[in-house]
């Protein structure tokens, strides 16, 4: 079964910014050498213009690997489309992303977005307490891309009002979102207690306190946690790992490859063989696909 990464920047010294499709197929060969078999490639919030012009190089990375020679024997995991981690995200919540480029959601910007680009588009990240969030919700399900709620400062309700739109996950959780509080749990309440919704990890040393993660674990159903490494352009492919930050100590992306976390997490907490095919493989292709037979 194949190890799927749905949340990657990039990796090595590439990321999605990138003009050059050559350049994430280096991306998914590094992903490809510590054992990941398929990934989405993420990108940043930026002007609808650039963003389509990187989903057209990803579509013809896309094509060069389906051009290649099989019997070829650099291993690299496939990529198999596009997260869109935004632009319809909330400024308050914008961590590392650049929240002059995110947008208020609406249809109009949408069609602008990713008409032509509906078949490899897999994932859009919106924050739903935004005006127009939860019927652009119901435009980007009706398209057939799930939708994740994340970059916000939703609260519980408003997270289940999203939910009940048609998200489908929650984006890194924890991390850029509110909370949880005794008085209102916010989004990352909503969550780690409904069963149903899917939510995104990243299990380096550095994004979630070990403790939290054994609580996730405690609380959360597991057939819907999926381990990501959000990993970016200055995220190392090389042995040791090292805190992805800026000047200010804020973290820019994951420190790790899924399947680098996944062995962190057996060393520390001992996670099972079980819960690691879980998180990996069966949760991110039933997130995906529906089911886990791909």
């Amino acid at each position: 079964m194949a190890v799927i990464d749905i949340h990657t920047h990039g990796l090595g010294g590439f990321d999605t910014r990138s003009t050059q499709p050559e350049h994430l197929i280096r991306i998914a060969q590094m992903h490809g050498s510590k054992g990941v078999s398929e990934i989405v490639l993420a990108l940043y919030p930026s002007p609808i213009n650039l963003m389509r012009s990187q989903m057209n190089n990803i579509r013809t990375a896309m094509r060069m690997q389906q051009d290649s020679d099989p019997q070829s024997s650099e291993k690299q995991a496939r990529i198999i489309g596009v997260y869109l981690e935004g632009p319809y995200l909330n400024p308050a919540k914008a961590g590392s992303l650049n929240s002059i480029c995110f947008l208020e959601p609406t249809k109009h910007s949408l069609d602008d977005l990713i008409k032509g680009f509906e078949d490899i588009v897999k994932i859009i990240t919106v924050a739903p307490e935004l005006d127009g969030a939860k019927d652009l919700i119901k435009e980007i399900t009706a398209k057939g891309i799930s939708v994740n709620m994340g970059h916000s400062d939703a609260t519980y309700r408003q997270a289940e009002a999203g939910y009940r739109a048609g998200a489908k996950g929650v984006t890194h959780l924890f991390n850029a979102m509110r909370g949880i509080h005794h008085r209102e749990p916010g989004l990352a309440g909503f969550g780690l207690m409904h069963d149903d919704i899917y939510v995104e990890l990243i299990a380096d040393p550095f994004h979630l306190d070990i403790d939290i993660i054994k609580m996730v674990l405690k609380i959360k159903n597991r057939g819907r946690i999926i381990l990501v490494s959000d990993s970016i352009k200055e995220s190392s492919c090389g042995h040791g790992f090292a805190k992805v930050s800026d000047a200010y100590d804020r973290l820019l992306g994951g420190a790790m490859t899924v399947t680098e976390s996944a062995e962190h997490l057996k060393e520390k907490i001992g996670l099972s063989d079980e819960d690691i095919e879980r998180f990996t493989q069966i949760n991110p292709c039933r997130y995906l696909y529906g089911d886990c037979k791909q």
